[in-house]
């Protein structure tokens, strides 16, 4: 089983900087969330952020110990308009 840390550091160590938060709101292992601040994101499409962040894990992904993430990414500057505080 993955953990959230696990899971931050993954995503954090293929996006320099970037940064994370990774929740397990269900407690069960396998459905987490992610908000991800990363200057690699800026003038990127939603989409493209996403891949950047699914390619970190992606390994997790294809054997199942991930069976879903949802995602939040943003540029500091998208960030910074959205008015939500990492913890």
């Amino acid at each position: 089983m993955i953990s959230p840390q696990q899971i931050a550091s993954l995503i954090t160590s293929a996006i320099p900087g970037a940064k994370v938060q990774v929740q397990d709101p269900y407690n069960d292992g396998q459905h987490f969330t992610a908000i991800v601040v990363a200057e690699q994101f800026r003038g990127q499409t939603m989409i493209k952020q996403h891949r950047l962040v699914n390619e970190a894990i992606k390994p997790y992904l294809d054997d199942g110990s991930i069976h879903a993430l949802q995602l939040k990414t943003y540029s500091p500057e998208q960030w910074a308009q959205s008015q939500i505080q990492l913890s």
